[in-house]
């Protein structure tokens, strides 16, 4: 297993504070910004289009992880590169044509990933994981911060680590919701390399909680 990545979501930040909490995650030692971007259509909630990644790009050199929550896809997959986005991850359930869709990333020159909601069995990945750069388990239904962690998700965390292992590839596993101290052990010890936490993060009164809170997270499995 290789060192545990942490993600903060800044769908759990102070808005009214946002390039200053991106630049106190980045100090505290987050390796990924996760940009939860929602459409009000995929899912029943609204947050960042482009103009706002492009505005808080500035805060931070460390990769912005956009996790793309909208239908249709593809047509907005370059404006999000030019806002600045590292990696784009877009749901299996979203687009028809799902390896169209990540070559389609992959020719703008970031990297590709692919979430599955639930109720998406493993298999979904299977003839894409040639493609993927990594792999999104959403552990609660997407669209809210702050949801309770959904367990029977592990298992299909195991499946997908036993997937990406016998690849042979180098592909991010992770997980996304209901993320504490508690659920992360559990999803390290299934296979999950990399953690997107929201309120266990941002959740703290002041940005010097974030150290601590990163620090937690990551050693969940020792």
């Amino acid at each position: 297993m290789s060192k545990i990545k942490i993600a903060p979501s800044i769908l759990s930040a102070d808005f009214s504070f946002l390039g200053n909490d991106i630049s106190a995650i980045t100090k505290a030692g987050a390796d990924y910004v996760h940009i939860d971007v929602m459409d009000g259509h995929f899912v029943p909630n609204l947050t960042f289009g482009p103009v706002v990644i492009q505005s808080i790009r500035r805060f931070t050199k460390i990769p912005f992880d956009v996790h793309l929550m909208i239908e249709p896809v593809d047509q907005f997959i370059e404006s999000y590169v030019k806002a600045g986005a590292d990696i784009i991850t877009v749901h299996a359930e979203a687009t028809k044509h799902l390896d169209r869709t990540l070559n389609l990333i992959k020719a703008k020159g970031v990297k590709c990933g692919v979430s599955l909601v639930p109720s998406t069995p493993a298999w979904a990945l299977e003839y894409v994981l040639d493609i993927v750069d990594l792999v999104l388990v959403m552990t609660v239904n997407p669209g809210f911060g702050g949801q309770k962690f959904i367990p029977a998700q592990l298992k299909k965390i195991q499946q997908i680590r036993a997937m990406i292992n016998k690849s042979g590839r180098q592909i991010d596993l992770e997980v996304d919701g209901g993320i504490n101290v508690e659920t992360a052990k559990a999803c390290i010890a299934a296979g999950a390399d990399v953690l997107v936490a929201g309120s266990a993060i941002f959740g703290g009164d002041t940005v010097k909680d974030y150290p601590l809170r990163i620090s937690q997270l990551r050693g969940a499995n020792s």
